[in-house]
């Protein structure tokens, strides 16, 4: 089995091959777009602003690798800003388009509607509530805690939403749209919790 992480220069990849090291599995970071059609599953990881993230998958046109990639029936997982690009846009400092693989929108945190005063971005362990059921949630608990670093968050129909996540108010922090799947929080900084997810994506 053969799995590949987009490499677009945005976030530490480290950490995510080291998360499918500890599940006894070789995931190779690509930077050719035209090569991901040669691996079985792929991870679309990310750190930073949308933006910059769709400009840099766009020089090189890996933005239509991955939506090709998307098509093909193929598991695509997106990882924090990885699932925010999923999306058809996002309000980071303005408006910018996104893959638009899954319908909705990127918003930002509005502290208007916080139950009470809090830190945005939203940052440490909070927990995931699953919505339904997801293979890619084989054997955890109805809700299990995962680490989140984010300012924005996912704005989509509910038929979509696999995970809720409450930090001032509900969000959507998981997603899945056929071989399409998408997970806000980090799963390779979240210990045993995040291995079973990566594990459950590698059977997939």
């Amino acid at each position: 089995m053969k799995i590949g992480i987009v490499d677009y220069n945005m976030g530490n990849l480290a950490s995510v091959i080291n998360a499918f090291d500890k599940v006894g599995m070789r995931a190779k970071v690509e930077s050719n777009p035209s090569k991901l059609r040669e691996y079985d599953k792929l991870i679309l990881p990310g750190v930073g602003a949308f933006a910059d993230a769709m400009e840099h998958l766009k020089e090189n046109g890996m933005d239509i690798a991955v939506k090709e990639y998307a098509n093909s029936s193929k598991p695509l997982l997106g990882i924090c800003l990885g699932m925010q690009l999923l999306f058809e846009s996002s309000e980071e400092f303005g408006t910018s388009e996104g893959l638009g693989l899954i319908s909705g929108k990127i918003v930002a945190f509005d502290e208007q509607k916080f139950d009470h005063k809090r830190k945005v971005p939203h940052m440490g362990w909070n927990e995931l509530f699953q919505q339904k059921e997801s293979p890619l949630f084989d054997g955890l608990a109805d809700d299990f805690y995962l680490y989140f670093v984010h300012s924005f968050h996912a704005l989509c129909d509910d038929a979509y939403a696999i995970g809720k996540t409450h930090y001032g108010y509900e969000f959507v922090s998981a997603v899945q749209k056929d071989n399409i799947y998408g997970i806000q929080p980090h799963p390779e900084k979240s210990h045993e919790n995040g291995l079973k997810i990566i594990e459950n994506f590698v059977k997939l």
